[in-house]
Order: C-alpha cells, then sequence, then structure tokens
C-alpha cells in the first residue's frame, strides 16, 4: 500500500464554543477518488478548508507525504499549487477572461513564462471544453462554464489532488450534468480528488471511496458498494433515504 498524499488525524475545528470536527482521521491516497457525503452542517465543507489550510485546525494535524502542514517551517504557498480548490462559487476574477484565470496562478505563484502559462491554460480549457470561451469574462458564462473554467485554473497549477467543495451545488440541474461529466473524466485519468457532494450518482458511480460525515466525525466510510448500497449505520441509512431516488 502506498503512502498517503494527505493523512488527517485527530482533527479538530471549533468557531468559539461551537465544535465543528471532532477527532477526524482520514487518509488519501494517490489516485483515489474520495467522496464525503452528509447532511449540511456536518462538517464536509470545513474538513476540506482545513485541508487546504483557509481554517487553521484547533486540535490534531493533518500530514502532507508524512510532513506537517501545521509546523512553522512548512511552506504552505507551495502546498497549496499542489492541493487545488474548486469552490462552490467558482471564485473567478470577474474582469480577467476564462484564459486570463487560468494564467495568473502559474505566472505569479509559479512564476511561469506568460508563454507556457497560456499554452498550459489552453490545454486544460480544452480538457474541460471551454477553449472556445477563453476570451469571455464570467459574467458571459453559465453558470456550468464558469465551474469548468475553475476546474482549468486548478488543474493549470499541476495539483497533485483537487478538493472539490460542493461543486455542483450553485448550477441550475441542467448544469450539473456538465460539470460532473468534466470531474467523471478526471477521475478516469488517475487525478486524486476528494469531492463533497451531496450527488450521490457520483459517489456511487465514480468514487473509491465514500466517507459519510455526521456531526463533526466520520461515521462510516468504505467502497460505494460497502456506504452507499449496504450502509451500516442508522444515521447513515437515515440519510441516503433522503437523498437517494430509487
Amino acid at each position: 500500500m502506498s503512502e498517503p498524499i494527505i493523512e488527517v488525524s485527530h482533527l479538530q475545528k471549533s468557531f468559539g464554543d461551537h465544535l465543528v470536527l471532532k477527532d477526524v482521521d482520514f487518509k488519501v491516497l494517490a489516485g483515489e477518488v474520495v467522496t464525503i457525503i452528509g447532511a449540511s452542517g456536518s462538517g464536509k465543507s470545513t474538513l476540506l478548508r482545513c485541508m487546504n489550510l483557509l481554517e487553521e485546525p484547533t486540535g490534531g494535524d493533518i500530514l502532507y507525504h508524512g510532513e506537517s502542514i501545521l509546523a512553522k517551517k512548512f511552506h504552505r504557498t507551495k502546498y497549496r499549487t499542489k492541493v487545488g480548490m474548486v469552490f462552490q462559487q467558482f471564485n473567478l476574477f470577474k474582469q480577467e477572461t476564462a484564459l486570463e484565470n487560468c494564467m495568473i496562478g502559474q505566472t505569479s505563484v509559479l512564476k511561469r513564462s506568460k508563454e507556457e502559462a497560456k499554452k498550459i491554460a489552453l490545454t486544460n480549457l480544452e480538457k474541460v471544453g471551454m477553449a472556445p470561451y477563453r476570451d469571455a469574462r464570467p459574467a458571459q458564462l453559465s453558470g456550468g462554464q464558469q465551474q469548468r473554467v475553475a476546474i482549468a485554473r486548478a488543474l493549470s497549477m499541476d495539483p497533485e489532488i483537487i478538493l472539490f467543495d460542493e461543486p455542483t451545488s450553485a448550477l441550475d440541474p441542467e448544469m450539473v450534468g456538465e460539470v460532473l461529466e468534466v470531474m467523471t473524466t478526471l477521475a478516469k485519468e488517475g487525478l486524486t480528488m476528494i469531492v463533497v457532494t451531496h450527488e450521490m450518482s457520483f459517489a456511487r458511480d465514480v468514487s473509491t471511496r465514500v466517507c459519510f460525515m455526521d456531526n463533526g466525525s466520520i461515521l462510516e466510510q468504505g467502497t460505494p458498494k460497502e456506504v452507499i448500497e449496504n450502509p451500516k449505520e442508522p444515521r447513515t441509512k437515515a440519510f441516503l433515504a433522503r437523498y437517494t431516488n430509487g
């Protein structure tokens, strides 16, 4: 078994007196597609935000290739280039074109030349079906198109792993499919992904592993067959009864 890319150990996160994450243990191996499911408020997005250091954990540790990302000397900027993030609300720069959005991080953080950054950005826009819209600004694009640009932007940083925080929840139903299709293709290509989602068909058909979170803890995890088709925990069964149709 290969060493984990990321290992979360006894993670806790509080906001004031409110404990959002309680003793979470979780690891991700190269090539895995891990989906995190659970009701709103169960701590799923907070877990991702801690893994990307957008939130500071209040207890426990997170290791990246065995090194604590919470250590004082840890290079956070470099880490964030390796651990990409795709947000619910796209977070694109409004004044920049799709192409420019995919180039900014490359030139400012990775210090690539504009020519190299442009070439890589175009390759990734092509991959997500957005090359024809390279000169469009976010306001000229649908939500699904904006999210595909956001995925191309994350890919352009050559990440080792991408965290997807409910990437389809802000989309109209007809746009959900186009984003899931791109994510399914990336999974088949072997990209390591952690996906917080309510899309149970994606969790069932694309994941290598499913984690069910409840009240700040991972209550159950296993293959999609184990967790979605044959859940052991009563809370998992109750959740799935609400979220799956047929």
